[in-house]
């Protein structure tokens, strides 16, 4: 927990809630483990998508469709998501969560590795939301700044790694060093890189909140 646990919870509790059909998915990955956006990256989310209004989406990790069926939700109502998953078995899923939610022609799935289709992308995006291997982050980032469009938003999440990113690489288990170490080189990339300016948020588990001079 970044924020002291009690505060989380507090903030959490001042939600208004989603859909009935958003509860229900985000029940199923909770019981199932599947990894989604935690409530306070809902809120600051759903903030973001209102105060920015994209109109072009590109996800990078749908898990089981989750945070897609989110910003569909609360993005404008001609807005369009593409998003990437390479999981093959949440996969089916994700299309089934799209097709019972009637989003199914706003959101458009590509199967495969996310840094061979990030390649294979055209156009710009209002806004990119990368919640995909943490490790691969960096590997990304070339090809999302190459896709994001000048004055669009990136939304990297789970960038504070449960509070480890601050530790020496010593102190994480020696499974966790290296991306641990792509992580600490991500988001110094991003606070260095000079067509960027980022801010950092202990918000879930870490948000960098990116825009694009």
């Amino acid at each position: 927990m970044i924020i002291e646990e009690r505060m989380a919870v507090f903030i959490d509790s001042l939600d208004r809630g989603n859909t009935p059909f958003l509860d229900e998915v985000e029940k199923y990955a909770l019981e199932t483990q599947v990894p989604i956006i935690r409530k306070s990256t809902q809120s600051l989310l759903k903030f973001l998508l209102r105060l920015t209004k994209p109109k072009r989406i590109l996800e990078v990790g749908t898990a089981i469709g989750f945070s897609a069926l989110f910003m569909s939700e609360y993005g404008p109502e001609d807005c369009h998501i593409t998003t990437i998953e390479k999981y093959e078995k949440r996969i089916p899923l994700a299309r089934q969560n799209f097709v019972r939610a009637g989003r199914a022609e706003r959101i458009t799935l590509l199967e495969g590795d996310g840094a061979e289709i990030l390649k294979e992308l055209t156009g710009s995006y209002d806004l990119i939301f990368m919640d995909a291997a943490k490790g691969q982050y960096l590997n990304f980032l070339p090809e999302v700044l190459r896709l994001l469009t000048s004055g669009g938003l990136l939304v990297s999440d789970n960038v504070l790694q449960e509070g480890d990113v601050i530790e020496s690489r010593y102190a994480v288990m020696r499974r966790d060093r290296t991306i641990h170490a792509r992580m600490r080189e991500y988001l110094y990339e991003l606070k260095h890189a000079e067509a960027l300016e980022t801010v950092i948020l202990p918000v879930g588990d870490g948000v960098a909140l990116t825009t694009k001079k």
